[in-house]
């Protein structure tokens, strides 16, 4: 077990990464300030707002999460990167008072996680197989919280409350036991980054809320898709699993977000979750 000292160490070399890598991020935020508004800048813009999960607190901060197309997008922003690459992540207490979606018997993952290699996870679901394949070194605490709620059967028994067929952004999203958009664990980690995600088929990362932490929910790639670096890119599904994610595809949506967004026509039910020993 590491020592207090040793902690802090490490604690202190996470800072200082985090700060280089804002420094950077900053430095790019000034190059594209440079370059001239495109029709492809808008729709990531766009693509980012339709990926909200709206997990929130009270009432008006819930309305302002919600799924929305501004009228005059503003640029997104980036979240500050923590990369778990030292072996430990901070795990923060969510707010299981002010949103009652969140489920506070979740405990939380270990501080020390494994950063290399990579994880195998099979999601059965009523309509066929989905098989990931993790990358513990891109997305280290994001994959270490999975595997701790798989192991809770946390995303047992659980419906894909979204799905979108936009041009621009074909996903199911995922995770959420309460089935609101709004759940999550009894704690958050920050987004895992680098400014250099894009989100191709096939691609599984984690939802957020847009404040630079993740939790339990996760959306599934099944058409390329055109979003800003902002989510956590967890790793990839297998051939099965997009077969199925057609199937899911095929049978559309009903628009409850708006048009070619909301719930799936047919149910999508996880039955289970596991991961691969």
């Amino acid at each position: 077990m590491p020592s207090n000292k040793q902690r802090r160490q490490a604690a202190q070399r996470r800072l200082q990464r985090q700060l280089e890598r804002r420094a950077e991020l900053a430095r790019r935020r000034r190059r594209n300030a440079l370059i001239g508004v495109t029709a492809a800048a808008v729709v990531l813009v766009v693509g980012a707002v339709l990926l909200i999960t709206g997990i929130g607190g009270d009432d008006a901060d819930t309305a302002a999460a919600q799924p929305t197309i501004p009228s005059t997008p503003a640029a997104p922003t980036t979240p500050a990167v923590v990369d778990g690459s030292d072996g430990t992540c901070d795990w923060t207490p969510a707010d299981t008072a002010a949103n009652p979606d969140l489920q506070a018997d979740t405990g939380t993952p270990p501080v020390e996680v494994t950063p290399t290699g990579t994880t195998e996870v099979d999601i059965a679901t009523n309509v066929g197989p989905i098989g990931l394949t993790l990358d513990n070194a891109n997305a280290p605490c994001a994959v270490a919280s999975m595997v701790h709620l798989a192991g809770q059967d946390y995303y047992d028994d659980t419906i894909c409350h979204r799905q979108t067929d936009s041009a621009t952004l074909q996903v199911l999203q995922c995770g959420d036991p309460s089935g609101t958009g709004r759940g999550g664990p009894a704690y958050q980690f920050p987004t895992q980054v680098t400014g250099d995600e894009t989100y191709p088929r096939g691609t599984v990362a984690m939802a957020n809320s847009g404040q630079g932490f993740d939790g339990s929910q996760f959306f599934l790639v099944y058409g390329d898709s055109q979003l800003p670096p902002a989510y956590t890119v967890l790793g990839t599904i297998d051939e099965a699993g997009l077969a199925t994610l057609d199937t899911i595809a095929a049978n559309g949506n009903d628009g409850s977000n708006g048009p070619g967004d909301g719930r799936p026509t047919q149910e999508v039910r996880i039955e289970s979750l596991t991961v691969a020993t």
